[in-house]
C-alpha cells in the first residue's frame, strides 16, 4: 500500500514535467509568454509579468471573468497570460475584466460598488476597472490625505485604500505597455504618427524659434509626443531591445521611448511593428495573424538575443512546473497520513507518510535549484526564497529523525513546517516578483551562500525544535499517546536539534557581522535584524545551560523549546516591519496579523504545557497509581512515587 500511495503521487508530480503547448488553432498564449522583456530590473518572460501584475491586483494568478459562479458551474478562467495579451493589446475588453480584489467594506461604500448578488454577477469582492473608475476622484482624495500618514500609523480601512490604488497604478501601466490604451485602430494610428513626424518637427522647430508654423500639424506631432512621453515616465516594463545585440541590457527601451527614436532621426524599432502587428490581430480575432507575428518576432531575435530568450524560456517552463505548489499538497497528505498513524497504530500509514516526505521534498529541492540556475545566486535572496529554504532545511531535519527514530514524529514535524513555509512563501509571492534584483550592498554571492544560508538553517532547526515541542505537549494534554518512552524520545530530539539550532545561529551570525563590516565598516551596528539574531543564540544558549544545570525538566524544555518559535519568528519576521534598520522592508498589516496569531497561538501551547499534569490525558493514568512521569534526579530507568 505506502508504494502504491506514494507511486500515484510521483506520478502525479512527474506528469507536469511535459512543457505546456498551445492547442492547434488556438492564440499562441505560450509563446507569447516566452517573449523577453525587462521588468524589476531583470529579465524575464512576460509569462512572469503576467503572474506577478495579477498576484498583485487578484491575489491569484488566474483571472476568473465569472467569480459570482460556483466551481461546480465552471466559470470562465483566463491564465495570467492570457489576461495580459487583452489589458495589453485589448484593453476596452480588460477593463470589464473583475479582476481587482476589494474586501474593506468602507472602501466599496466609498466607490459605490455592488454587493454580492449572483444575479446581477456581482460575488461582492472582484471588480473591473469600468466599476472602480467612475468614482476615482474620491480615491485619489483619500490617496492625497493618507500620504502624508506613516504606513505603520493607518487605519485597516486607509491600508486598504493605498493597495488598491497601487493595483490601479500597476493596471494603467500595463495598458500602456505596448501601445496608448486609447488607439482604437493601431496600424491607422501608427501610420498617422509616423506621417506626422516630418511636418511636426518642422512645426516645432519655427515654433521654437518664434517663427510662424503650422498650429495644426504642430498639436497633432506634439500629441503623440506628449502621449509616449507619458508611456515613459509611467515606468512601464521594457520591450523593445536595442538595434545593436551588443548593446548593455539598459539600452532595452519601454515603447514610447523607442517611439520617440524616429524624432532624433533613428529609425523605427522592427519590434514596434510586430508588437504592432500582434496587437491589430489580437483585436480583430485573426488568430492565424497573430500566432505568425509572434514567431516572427522570436525568430527575428533568435540569434541577435539567444541568452535571453533561453532565460525567459526557461523560466517560463519553471512557472508552468510550479513545483512548490505540488510539494505543498503532497506535504500536506504526508502530513495527515503521518498524524493517522499515531492512532491507527499501522506502520503502513507511517511508511506511506515518510515516502511523500520524500517525493514533496525531491520536487522542492528540485524547484530550489531551479531557482537558482534561474536567479545565478544562493538559495536564500529574499524573503520569498527565505521561507522555502527554512520550510526545506526543516524537512531535511525531520526526515533524519524519522529514519532514526521511526515512530512518525520526524515526518509530522517535517511536513507541518514544509508545508506552512510554502504558504508563508505563496502569500509572500503576491507581493510581486519573488526574483527580484538584489540592493548593490548585498549583491555578492560569497555571502549569500555562507551568512545567510548558514543563519537560515538556524532558523529552520529552532523551528523543529519548537514544532517538535508541540508535538510533545499536544500529544500529552489531548492523547493518551505520549508514553513515558515517546516523551524521552521526544526530549532527546528537542535537545540534540537546539544543540544544531545553537551552532548554525552563532556562526550564521559571526559571519553577518563580517559582512556588515565589509559592507558598511563595522561589525555590529545594533540592527534590530543583528539583535534579533543575537536573541536567537542567546536563548537556544540558555535553553540548554537551564537543561545543563536541571533547572528544566522534559515539559520545561518543551515549554523553553516553544519560546523559541515565537523568537524565530520575531527575528525572521517582525523586525522587518519595523520601518527602521538596514533590514527594514517596510510595515504590513497581514504580516504583522499573521505574526502576531501565530504568537498568540504558541503563547496558548505554552499555557497548556503549564497546567498540572492531572489535567493532561497521558499523565492521568500513571498519577492515578501512584507514580510520576518526571524522573527523579539520578536514577535511571525507574519512576518516582507521586509524592517524592
Amino acid at each position: 500500500m505506502p508504494g502504491i500511495i506514494v507511486g500515484v503521487c510521483a506520478l502525479w508530480v512527474l506528469s507536469a514535467f511535459r512543457a505546456p503547448r498551445d492547442p492547434e488553432g488556438a492564440w499562441a498564449v505560450q509563446e507569447f509568454g516566452k517573449l523577453p522583456v525587462i521588468s524589476n530590473g531583470r529579465f524575464q518572460p512576460l509569462d512572469s509579468l503576467a503572474r506577478n501584475s495579477l498576484a498583485q491586483i487578484r491575489e491569484k494568478q488566474t483571472a476568473n471573468l465569472e467569480p459570482w459562479k460556483k466551481v461546480s458551474e465552471s466559470p470562465r478562467i483566463l491564465s495570467a497570460t492570457e489576461w495580459l495579451m487583452h489589458v495589453m493589446m485589448a484593453p476596452k475588453q480588460a477593463d470589464e475584466m473583475p479582476v481587482f480584489r476589494v474586501d474593506h467594506p468602507e472602501v466599496r461604500s466609498l466607490l459605490r460598488l455592488p454587493d454580492a448578488d449572483p444575479e446581477k454577477r456581482q460575488d461582492g469582492k472582484h471588480y473591473s476597472w469600468n466599476q472602480i473608475w467612475p468614482a476615482h476622484e474620491e480615491l485619489q482624495k483619500q490617496t492625497d490625505r493618507i500620504s502624508g500618514i506613516e504606513p505603520a500609523h493607518r487605519s485597516p480601512f486607509e491600508q486598504a485604500v493605498m493597495k488598491l490604488q497601487s493595483r490601479l497604478f500597476l493596471y494603467m501601466r500595463l495598458k500602456n505597455t505596448v501601445f496608448p490604451e486609447n488607439w482604437e485602430n493601431v496600424s491607422k494610428e501608427l501610420n498617422g504618427y509616423l506621417s506626422s513626424v516630418e511636418a511636426g518637427m518642422a512645426a516645432f522647430r519655427a515654433q521654437q524659434a518664434e517663427k510662424d508654423y503650422d498650429k495644426k500639424a504642430y498639436d497633432l506631432f506634439t500629441g503623440y509626443v506628449t502621449r509616449f512621453d507619458a508611456m515613459t515616465r509611467m515606468g512601464t516594463p521594457l520591450l523593445v531591445p536595442p538595434i545593436h545585440a551588443e548593446s548593455a541590457r539598459d539600452q532595452w527601451m519601454r515603447m514610447g521611448e523607442a517611439m520617440i527614436e524616429i524624432v532624433h532621426g533613428h529609425s523605427l524599432p522592427a519590434a514596434v511593428n510586430v508588437y504592432a502587428s500582434m496587437a491589430g490581430a489580437f483585436r480583430e480575432g485573426r488568430i492565424a495573424d497573430f500566432n505568425k507575428a509572434v514567431a516572427d518576432y522570436r525568430a527575428s531575435i533568435a540569434d541577435k538575443y539567444a541568452p535571453e530568450l533561453a532565460k525567459a524560456q526557461r523560466e517560463h517552463y519553471f512557472n508552468a512546473l510550479a513545483l512548490f505548489y505540488k510539494s505543498l499538497v503532497v506535504y500536506v497528505l504526508a502530513f495527515l497520513l503521518a498524524c493517522a498513524s499515531w492512532f491507527n497504530l499501522s506502520d503502513w500509514l507511517r511508511r506511506a507518510a515518510f515516502g511523500l516526505i520524500g517525493v514533496a521534498f525531491v520536487v522542492q529541492t528540485a524547484g530550489l535549484l531551479y531557482r537558482m540556475l534561474l536567479e545565478g545566486r544562493p538559495p536564500v535572496t529574499n524573503l520569498y526564497s527565505s521561507a522555502v529554504f527554512i520550510g526545506w532545511g526543516a524537512v531535511v531535519l525531520g526526515m533524519i529523525l524519522e529514519r532514526f527514530y521511526k515512530d512518525g514524529i520526524g515526518s509530522v514535524v517535517a511536513s507541518a513546517v514544509g508545508f506552512i513555509t510554502l504558504i508563508i512563501a505563496h502569500n509572500l509571492s503576491l507581493g510581486g516578483d519573488t526574483m527580484e534584483m538584489m540592493r548593490a550592498v548585498l549583491d555578492t554571492n560569497f555571502w549569500l551562500a555562507t551568512h545567510v544560508v548558514v543563519i537560515t538553517l538556524g532558523y529552520s532547526s529552532t523551528f523543529v525544535a519548537g514544532f517538535l515541542a508541540i508535538v510533545y505537549l499536544v500529544r500529552g494534554v489531548f492523547t493518551r499517546t505520549l508514553t513515558e518512552v515517546v516523551g524521552k524520545a521526544l526530549s532527546r530530539m528537542v535537545y540534540g536539534i537546539i544543540c544544531f539550532a545553537t551552532l548554525f545561529s552563532f556562526v550564521g551570525t559571526v559571519l553577518g557581522g563580517i559582512w556588515a563590516d565589509q559592507s558598511w565598516g563595522r561589525f555590529w551596528g545594533w540592527d534590530p535584524k543583528e539583535n534579533g539574531a543575537l536573541i536567537i543564540v542567546l536563548w537556544n544558549a540558555l535553553i540548554l545551560h537551564a537543561r545543563w544545570g536541571g533547572m528544566v525538566k522534559e515539559r520545561g524544555l518543551m515549554n523553553l523549546a516553544v519560546v523559541g518559535n515565537i523568537v524565530t519568528a520575531w527575528s525572521w519576521f517582525g523586525v522587518n516591519m519595523l520601518g527602521i534598520g538596514l533590514h527594514s522592508y517596510g510595515f504590513t498589516d497581514a504580516a504583522f496579523r499573521w505574526l502576531m496569531l501565530f504568537i498568540g497561538s504558541q503563547l496558548l501551547l505554552i499555557a497548556l504545557g503549564l497546567m498540572p499534569q492531572t489535567y493532561w490525558l497521558s499523565f492521568r493514568e500513571r498519577l492515578s497509581n501512584g507514580t510520576s512521569p518526571v524522573r527523579p534526579p539520578g536514577g535511571r530507568g525507574k519512576t518516582a512515587p507521586a509524592n517524592a
